[in-house]
């Protein structure tokens, strides 16, 4: 049998959106506390906030977008995500006290909440079926590059231009995804309208997706002691040079390896992608703890893209299997939140462990969560039969 096509041109234009707004948002994230420190002498914790606040706004966007989609389509949230997010970009300009720039945040964070939900929905809904693992690989590599393009881009900037030409750069971007939604022509599924409510809450959570989304928290957690504190860490070690290439590596790892992976996972079954993911990100994270030199930091940065890399797209197909289309949205929200939860409020809790553990022995802590992920894993999904998609 042929296989349905997977390169369309809605797929791929979705693709450069999420792309887009998702480099924004990391591009922004390790230059705006720099930012409120310089501009309006904010103390650390409160430039933290600033940066923090972002994420809140995206929770909030979540827990409301699953229903948004079933009541009026993915393609009318995204629209709405992208005015939102585009009248955040152009808040900035006009943030010539603290407590505005903390409202652009919030707000800059409500319309990347309601946009990349949207996405990933709308993603889900027009890759065929047979190759969903594959497909949402392929897309979440737009959130990969920018997670190493973000960053290396703001830092670069921040050290050779005003702040006022990054924040035109951003709204440049979400000038060009607004003028790309246009050229959308994705199909919506007729909106949910008589449809029982089990309970109340499964307006916003897709209990079927709680599993895997749960053992997403504690893995994003970890990670996010990667994207917080490596700067920090690398300090400290004295290899500042190869830290600045670290997400790089990353990256170009997972963009070799996601083409292969998602396949396997359409193929093989999740156990198959999850289990090794887990354990090279698990030894990523105490190579990284060990590190001593440049050679050892990107050798580890290469063993965790493959690991977390990896497990991120493996884990959102796993949340979308066997969800009816109505319920995508919600699904797809569920995973969000949970993984949002644990970039968002990891920082925070980790900041509380440096103190007694060190950056390294933070680490080493990092390494036994994902072992524990690793476990919670094989006890809900272990015992799973074979086949395409399943775990």
């Amino acid at each position: 049998m042929e296989k349905q096509s997977l390169w369309t041109k809605d797929f791929i234009i979705i693709s450069i959106i999420n792309f887009f707004i998702m480099l924004v948002m990391y591009l922004l994230m390790v230059t705006i506390a720099p930012y409120a420190v310089e501009e309006f002498g904010a103390s650390t914790s409160t430039a933290g906030l600033v940066s923090g606040i972002f994420i809140i706004g995206t929770l909030i966007a979540r827990i409301g977008s699953g229903n948004l989609i079933a009541k009026i389509g993915s393609k009318k949230l995204l629209f709405i995500g992208l005015v939102v997010f585009l009248i955040g970009t152009g808040l900035y300009f006009g943030a010539v006290t603290l407590p505005f720039l903390l409202a652009a945040r919030l707000i800059h964070g409500i319309g990347l909440g309601f946009a990349s939900t949207a996405t990933g929905t709308m993603v889900a809904k027009i890759i065929p079926p047979t190759r969903r693992g594959e497909g949402i690989g392929y897309f979440s590599m737009s959130t990969v590059l920018s997670t190493a393009i973000g960053p290396f881009l703001g830092i670069f900037m921040s050290q050779h231009y005003p702040f006022q030409v990054i924040f035109w750069l951003c709204l440049v971007l979400s000038v060009i995804n607004m003028l790309m939604f246009f050229f959308v022509r994705e199909e919506e599924t007729a909106p949910a309208t008589v449809r029982v409510k089990e309970k109340s809450h499964s307006q916003f959570i897709e209990k079927r997706a709680l599993p895997i989304s749960v053992i997403t928290l504690f893995v994003g957690l970890s990670y996010s002691g990667v994207l917080s504190f490596l700067s920090f860490y690398a300090k400290e070690i004295d290899v500042v040079k190869a830290a600045s290439f670290f997400f790089l590596v990353y990256a170009f790892v997972v963009l070799l390896s996601r083409p292969f992976s998602g396949k396997l996972l359409d193929e093989k079954g999740a156990k198959f992608i999850v289990y090794p993911a887990l354990i090279l990100f698990a030894g990523g994270l105490l190579l990284l703890s060990q590190a001593h030199n440049g050679f050892m930091l990107l050798a580890a940065g290469a063993i965790i893209g493959l690991g977390f890399g990896n497990f991120q797209s493996c884990a959102q197909a796993i949340a979308l299997k066997g969800i009816e289309m109505d319920r995508i949205g919600v699904a797809t929200s569920t995973f969000y939140i949970f993984l949002d939860c644990g970039f968002g409020f990891g920082p925070y809790f980790l900041g509380q462990v440096i103190p007694h553990t060190g950056y390294s022995g933070m680490y080493l802590t990092l390494t036994a969560v994902v072992l524990f992920s690793l476990f919670v894993f094989v006890l809900l999904f272990g015992r799973r039969g074979k086949g395409t998609m399943e775990a």
